[in-house]
């Protein structure tokens, strides 16, 4: 089945209802800038609640490797998100953040602006990138609509009918898409794409920062759905 991860969880309930919902992932959002920031405390009292078997991720933003752990640790997450902005810079991959997860068992996934992958092909992904993303991970890349000035979350789509066959043609890793999903548009989004997961944020929120919980139950349903006419 499709892996299903509801981001930019703030609070118990939402947490919750994703949950109940069947969830796969929850995304905590450790961004500043983000209108759904939330702080290592208010975020470790949230997991303390949660299922065992729910992945909680930590998305991060521009962070230093010791940053990132000093959270997760505090924290409880399972996974990190790591968003990397184009062009790929050496470094910019925090140093030592793979090891790092591997002794802590993490999965690291990479998150990518999908408007930079089709603009500039499927070449960007080099061998040592790739190597260093899956190496000591079973992370997959997060295909997103982010831009320089806003890494997640934008509420857009992008082109899934420019990006599929690169995607398709060269099928050398697992992909989740984001940005602009909604309980109404995910299932096209999963025939064009045929993603290995999705990952849904403002799409199912009232407001910034708290869900609707019926639209956190139709998008979830919606990708049952999906899966099932697979």
């Amino acid at each position: 089945m499709t892996w299903v991860k509801i981001c930019g969880i703030t609070n118990l309930e939402d947490a919750q209802t994703a949950a109940e919902a069947g969830a796969d992932a929850l995304g905590f959002v450790f961004y500043e800038k983000s209108s759904r920031n939330i702080s290592p405390e208010a975020a470790r009292s949230i997991v303390a609640e949660l299922p065992k078997h729910l992945e909680k991720v930590g998305v991060f933003v521009d962070q230093p490797a010791e940053r990132i752990l000093a959270v997760t640790d505090r924290v409880g997450l399972t996974a990190l998100q790591i968003h990397l902005s184009w062009p790929l810079r050496p470094g910019q991959y925090p140093t030592g953040l793979g090891v790092a997860a591997s002794k802590r068992k993490l999965r690291v996934h990479l998150a990518i602006p999908a408007g930079q992958l089709i603009e500039h092909g499927i070449a960007w992904f080099s061998p040592d990138e790739k190597g260093r993303a899956d190496s000591n991970s079973d992370g997959v890349i997060f295909l997103d609509s982010g831009t320089a000035q806003q890494p997640g979350g934008t509420g857009r789509t992008f082109n899934w009918e420019e990006i599929a066959s690169s995607i398709h043609d060269v099928n050398v890793f697992r992909f989740v898409v984001a940005g602009g999903l909604t309980p109404t548009n995910v299932a096209e989004a999963m025939r064009i794409l045929k993603p290995w997961g999705v990952d849904v944020s403002s799409g199912v929120e009232a407001v910034p920062g708290k869900k609707d919980p019926e639209k956190v139950r139709a998008f979830i349903a919606a990708v049952r759905e999906e899966d099932r006419k697979v």
